[in-house]
C-alpha cells in the first residue's frame, strides 16, 4: 500500500505507522458496519404519549408544545438528555463540553434531521445558560415535568436494579443522566429508533462509557496525541 513519508522518519517508525494505519482502516470499516447495522434495526416501540415540552416560542415567551411538533420538516428527531436539572447549581461538565462540540454540528444537522437538547430545568434557565455559553445553534426544550426522561433513561428512575447498583444510585434517590435518543415519524405514529445505551453498560477499567465519543471532537483530538486522554476530564470553566 502506498504511504506517506515524513521528514527524517526511520524505517522502524514507518513500519509501526503502517501497522497502525491498517488498524485504523479496520476501525473505519467497523464503524461503518455498526452504523449500517443500526440502520437495519426493526421498528422500535411507539412512544407512550405525545410528550409536552416547554420551549421558547416565536414571541420569545415559553410555550408548551407536543413532541410531534419538534420534528419540524423532518421525519427524524434526535433528543439529547442534558444533565442540568433544577437540583444542579451548574450543568454537568461532561455534558457541557459535549454540547460545546455539538454546537458546531447543529448548524448543519438541520439539513437532515431535527435536533433538540432536553433537560429538566425550566426553559428560561436553559436558554440563559446557552446564551452564557455562546451556543447560538443548539435548540433547547424543557421536560416541564413530563415523564420523557424517566421513560427514555434521561434519568435513573426506571433503570433496572442491577444498573442502579452499578451506577451507585442510592435507594430512594435519582438523578439525571446523559443519553441520546432518536425517534422516527411514520405518518401519525412516532417510534423510538435508537438510544445510546452504552451509557449504562459496564465500562473498561479506567475509562468512562465512551457512548458519545463519535459526536465529540475533544476526545478524537486527544486520542491523536502522544499523551492520549489520560485522566483528563473537562470542566465547565478553567482558571
Amino acid at each position: 500500500m502506498a504511504h506517506l513519508s515524513y521528514p527524517n522518519e526511520t524505517n522502524g517508525y514507518r513500519a509501526a505507522r503502517n501497522a497502525l494505519l491498517e488498524a485504523e482502516i479496520a476501525l473505519r470499516a467497523q464503524i461503518e458496519a455498526v452504523a449500517a447495522q443500526r440502520r437495519t434495526l426493526p421498528p422500535g416501540g411507539e412512544i407512550p404519549q405525545d410528550y409536552p415540552f416547554e420551549r421558547i416560542g416565536d414571541n420569545a415567551r415559553p410555550e408548551l408544545v407536543p413532541m410531534s411538533t419538534l420534528f419540524g420538516a423532518h421525519d427524524t428527531l434526535i433528543l439529547y438528555s442534558f444533565m442540568y436539572g433544577p437540583d444542579r447549581n451548574t450543568p454537568c461538565s461532561g455534558c457541557t463540553h459535549l454540547l460545546d462540540s455539538m454546537e458546531g454540528a447543529a448548524r448543519h444537522i438541520g439539513q437532515r434531521a431535527s435536533l433538540y437538547i432536553v433537560a429538566k430545568s425550566p426553559i428560561a434557565r436553559l436558554v440563559a445558560w446557552a446564551s452564557e455559553r455562546g451556543w447560538d445553534h443548539l435548540r433547547f426544550v424543557s421536560t416541564a415535568g413530563n415523564s420523557y426522561d424517566a421513560d427514555y433513561f434521561g434519568d435513573t428512575s426506571k433503570l433496572p436494579a442491577p444498573m442502579r447498583k452499578a451506577h451507585g444510585v442510592p435507594d430512594g434517590q435519582d438523578w439525571d443522566e446523559t443519553i441520546y435518543n432518536v425517534f422516527r415519524r411514520e405518518g401519525r405514529k412516532i417510534r423510538h429508533f435508537w438510544g445510546s445505551e452504552m451509557s449504562f453498560v459496564p465500562g473498561e477499567a479506567g475509562q468512562h462509557h465512551r457512548s458519545g465519543d463519535l459526536t465529540n471532537a475533544l476526545w478524537g483530538l486527544l486520542d491523536m496525541t502522544p499523551e492520549g486522554r489520560s485522566d483528563f476530564f473537562p470542566k465547565v470553566k478553567y482558571d
